[in-house]
């Protein structure tokens, strides 16, 4: 029994330190530590609830910003306009929010069907387009849902796939700007 306890402690051991390395490296490959994982660059924006057309710069200079990866055929993504509204309303003057869809918007959808799908699912903060896709490489954002925290200087507080509630969405957020 006594043997069966350190094999599996040794286990759960070599699990994190693993797991801690993978973590690190993604942290860095997204710029975490010093190294910042996006340069300042203007994103277009387009005309839409909450969302004037023109560019935004990203990160903002002057608070952190929410930068969430979506598409409009993405069902996940769907149902994380609901909570994500929930966490803008709460924290919306203090962190800016930007999802970005890399669609190839001209091509199979257009503005207008970005638009109207924002409208649809109660977008009501800036919504803007990755058409060279150099935001979603910058980011190594290879999925949608994708959601990160990123400071004013560009650094990656916090980012994570997949869908979140409000709660859990709040409660990263919240962690990246204070932490």
């Amino acid at each position: 029994m006594a043997m069966r306890r350190r094999e599996v402690l040794a286990g759960l051991a070599a699990a994190g330190v693993v797991g801690g390395g993978a973590v690190i490296a993604r942290r860095n490959a997204l710029g975490g530590g010093t190294d910042p994982a996006i340069r300042r660059r203007e994103v277009e924006t387009i005309d839409a609830p909450g969302s004037d057309p023109g560019t935004v710069q990203i990160p903002d200079p002057d608070r952190p910003t929410v930068l969430k990866f979506f598409a409009t055929w993405c069902t996940v993504c769907q149902s994380m306009m609901e909570p994500t509204g929930e966490v803008y309303d709460r924290l919306g003057e203090a962190v800016r929010f930007l999802s970005v869809t890399n669609e190839p918007v001209g091509d199979t959808v257009t503005r207008a069907d970005v638009a109207t799908w924002w409208d649809k699912h109660d977008g009501r903060w800036t919504v803007g387009l990755d058409r060279g896709l150099e935001l979603t490489e910058a980011l190594d954002a290879s999925e949608v849902p994708y959601t990160f925290v990123v400071d004013s200087e560009g650094i990656v507080q916090w980012a994570d796939s997949g869908y979140k509630s409000a709660d859990e969405l709040s409660a990263a957020i919240t962690a990246a700007v204070e932490g």
